[in-house]
């Protein structure tokens, strides 16, 4: 396990070192040019919470063997930190406001076109088991294929049996495959796995998380979902292995947003939208590697594409290829990543947009006067399985706990403008905004997140609205570029 600080000094590391060399370019020559793909999702696990990324909690011995197999990320992010806005982004290789989906609980463009789409037309069988959350369906049309809960929320989650993706792997051996399968762990409710192995009180809660036990109870359980999709990794990967393709198979391992703690899922901090993204490819990817190349969600499906024999064009996606990265050709990709938050419907409006260059962050907050809401996890409804009993504790404790205080303001009380030293504060716990020595890194970075917004057709905090929302799930979405990429 290393320490937050010192993976993300690593880039410079895998750079030096080089991932290519003579004896990866001779056996890249042998591989098939069309690689089967396997695509992996988490939901709602934040990325430091893995030991591959500094986690000093979680067990996660098959995602840690697939790290030192492959090549793992250590910049890679999403455009919102909510379940079915990166989702789409990921499948599309759109932002959210060009793709369309840009709420939670929304619908993307009727005239999108998605992974199925792409990949079908190289020649792929394309399909999906788990969980879907993207809309329209017409717009996603994957295969089906049976076999792990698509339901997020069911407690308990139902036990995954591995025969669906088996038959999907081992069938039409002439075709490659494309298969996405999206896990629901560890989403809440926080049932599944053994939380006994994490005992509340000898646990290292991060510096955005407020001590209090209950606090404590719920991490031991959302560690434990960790570790139980662990498990279902290895699974997985043991389905790959024994179906003969692994060889021939990129995988790709991807956190999503952030957990169900303040700080992380429904915001634009570090903690909600970075991902853990882990690469592995025989004979492509040397293994044991680590990249500082920033990468976002909308870059996979363009990869995909190119890794596939089809070619990239900048008038489909917003994202670009980083297969050069991938195969060690090039230790960059992007200057800059872009997240948004629109919060209607998981509480009232709190628009925000962010951009970061993999050192700093810049956050725009549109409604500063208002205070900040989240439903599920400040809220309570029905038995509350939903939502987070710690939050409660958060608020009673305040009033003794200094820290605790300056915590639930931080989530509740946000100024006009955030800036972070990410790189040296990954929590980012100390806003910079205002500090006259980082006022030319505010400068040009939130003139980059002006004019990506008026590239994306973004109107900031108009877009936040029941009206919006609404007009998106009937299909005649009311804002967005005059036309796609």
């Amino acid at each position: 396990m290393i320490s937050r600080r010192k993976f993300l000094g690593y880039a410079g590391l895998a750079a030096s070192a080089g991932i290519g060399g003579g004896v990866w370019a001779a056996a890249q020559q042998k591989r098939q040019t069309k690689p089967n793909i396997l695509i992996i999702m988490a939901d709602d696990c934040t990325y430091s919470d893995l030991p591959t990324y500094g986690g000093r909690n979680a067990v996660t011995p098959n995602i840690d063997r697939l790290a030192s197999d492959g090549l793992v990320f250590n910049r890679a992010y999403l455009g919102s930190a909510m379940c079915q806005p990166c989702r789409a982004e990921l499948y599309t290789g759109l932002y959210p406001m060009r793709n369309g989906c840009a709420w939670n609980h929304s619908a993307s463009r009727p005239d999108v076109t998605s992974m199925p789409h792409h990949l079908k037309a190289l020649g792929y069988r394309v399909g999906l088991a788990g969980k879907v959350h993207v809309k329209p369906a017409k717009v996603f049309p994957f295969e089906k294929v049976g076999g792990f809960d698509a339901n997020c929320v069911r407690e308990p989650t139902r036990q995954h049996d591995t025969q669906g993706i088996r038959r999907f792997m081992g069938s039409n051996e002439d075709k490659p495959f494309c298969l996405v399968i999206a896990l629901v762990e560890p989403h809440v409710p926080w049932v599944m796995g053994d939380a006994l192995k994490y005992p509340p009180k000898k646990m290292k809660l991060p510096p955005h998380i407020a001590d209090t036990p209950r606090t404590r109870e719920d991490f031991s359980r959302y560690l434990a979902e960790i570790t139980y999709m662990d498990g279902q990794v290895s699974d997985i990967l043991d389905v790959l292995d024994k179906s003969g393709r692994a060889d021939d198979t990129l995988v790709l391992f991807t956190s999503e947003q952030g957990g169900q703690f303040p700080g992380c899922k429904w915001t634009n901090w570090d903690t909600g939208l970075h991902s853990a993204l882990i690469a592995r490819w025989p004979g492509r990817i040397a293994p044991g590697q680590r990249s500082n190349a920033l990468v976002q969600y909308a870059d996979v499906l363009p990869t995909l594409v190119e890794a596939g024999g089809g070619k990239v064009s900048k008038d489909v996606y917003d994202g670009s290829s980083f297969l050069p990265v991938l195969l060690g050709k090039k230790p960059t990709h992007r200057k800059f990543v872009y997240g948004m938050h629109n919060n209607i419907p998981e509480g009232p409006a709190y628009p925000i947009r962010t951009v970061s260059d993999g050192q700093h962050r810049y956050i725009r907050n549109f409604r500063p006067d208002e205070i900040y809401i989240e439903k599920h996890l400040m809220g309570w409804s029905g038995s509350g399985k939903l939502n987070s009993p710690y939050w409660a504790t958060w608020v009673r404790e305040a009033w003794a706990n200094p820290h605790t205080y300056d915590l639930v303001k931080r989530y509740t009380r946000r100024p006009a403008e955030q800036l972070y030293r990410t790189a040296e504060d990954p929590y980012e716990m100390t806003n910079l905004a205002d500090d006259p020595a980082t006022a030319d890194i505010k400068a040009r970075l939130s003139a980059e997140l002006d004019r990506w917004m008026k590239d994306q057709g973004d109107p900031g905090a108009p877009q936040d609205t029941h009206e919006a929302i609404e007009a998106a799930r009937r299909g005649a979405h009311i804002y967005g570029p005059s036309s796609r990429p």
